[in-house]
């Protein structure tokens, strides 16, 4: 007589509670520093441009239009960190 096909039981789900990948929220400092930096960008800036390249660091000239961006920037890349 032919034998029936044994039945495999499930193997069991492992139950030990796994770590997140979610990294959770910002701290709360991270959205006053974003937007701090993007402002204080654009406000040097203006000095810049309202003052007739005499403020805010008048010995590096143009150089503070390019100061002014890189400080916006960083404001900029911050939020693609941005988790709520």
């Amino acid at each position: 007589m032919p034998e029936s096909k044994s039945r495999k039981k499930p193997k069991q789900a492992d139950r030990r509670p796994r770590a997140s990948s979610d990294p959770g929220p910002n701290p709360v400092w991270f959205k006053p520093v974003m937007f701090g930096l993007m402002i204080v960008g654009l406000l040097w800036i203006l000095v810049f441009y309202i003052t007739q390249s005499q403020y805010p660091i008048p010995g590096i000239g143009a150089w503070n239009i390019t100061l002014g961006f890189g400080i916006a920037i960083l404001g900029f890349l911050m939020t693609t960190r941005w988790r709520s």
